[in-house]
């Protein structure tokens, strides 16, 4: 499919760098440029090359919401600010979603799915991607698609929106969830021991009731995995 072209008008730089970084993640959205008022992004919205605007609403020269006003037949909206009282006038001006600053990446990803629902096409998880029969996935991390091959995973650790894969020689970190990052994975080699980590199975050195061990680190087992978990380690 082809990506969403996408402006960001935003005057604070610190939230505009956010969005940066999270549309740079997602595969499917393409950042055209960012605009710190709404008066300066109206030559790209004439030429009809836009299809979502990230909008703050506490704007210079114009506000957000009058913004949107003055458009004739404005393009998928979505409002990005730190005031909650006007989330019901903004709905009623058609945005798609309405998020609060600081905006976690999990709920940008909810935007984007609502976006998604209105334009059906590939799933947002194909910010990770596996190749039908190979043995490695890409990842997005540091604005760039990176190769992972499966046999060079060490373990899997969650840090809440993000998720950090370790090899021997490095540390890869991306802004996705756990549960996304393991149905790419083969279920064969690689086992969830707890909420926050996935270890491939032939790289466990050694374990306990409670841990298990992967070149020195050793990772807890989780109460609600340990039955699973007891059952693989019995049999290796």
């Amino acid at each position: 499919m082809e990506p969403y072209n996408c402006i960001i008008i935003e005057d604070e730089p610190l939230a505009a760098e956010i969005l940066q970084d999270y549309i740079s993640d997602v595969p499917f959205l393409r950042l055209k440029k960012t605009y710190t008022d709404a008066i300066s992004a109206l030559d790209d919205l004439s030429a009809n090359d836009v299809d979502v605007i990230f909008l703050d609403i506490n704007l210079p020269k114009l506000k957000g919401l009058d913004f949107i006003q003055t458009l004739k037949n404005p393009p998928h909206i979505i409002i990005t600010t730190a005031y909650h009282e006007y989330a019901l006038q903004g709905y009623e001006l058609n945005i798609i979603d309405y998020l609060l600053k600081p905006i976690e990446f999990s709920r940008f990803l909810k935007a984007i799915n609502k976006l998604k629902q209105l334009n059906p096409g590939p799933s947002i998880t194909a910010a990770v991607s596996t190749p039908l029969g190979k043995d490695y996935m890409f990842i997005n991390a540091s604005k760039k698609r990176i190769k992972i091959y499966f046999r060079d995973i060490l373990y899997i650790e969650s840090m809440k929106e993000y998720v950090r894969i370790f090899t021997p020689d490095k540390v890869i970190t991306t802004k996705f969830q756990l549960g996304q990052i393991e149905e790419q994975l083969p279920k064969s080699d690689f086992l969830r021991i707890h909420r926050s980590f996935m270890v491939a199975r032939e790289k466990i050195d050694a374990y306990t009731s409670t841990e298990i061990e992967i070149q020195g680190k050793q990772l807890p087992i989780g109460r609600s995995y340990k039955e699973q978990v007891t059952e693989f380690l019995n049999l290796i």
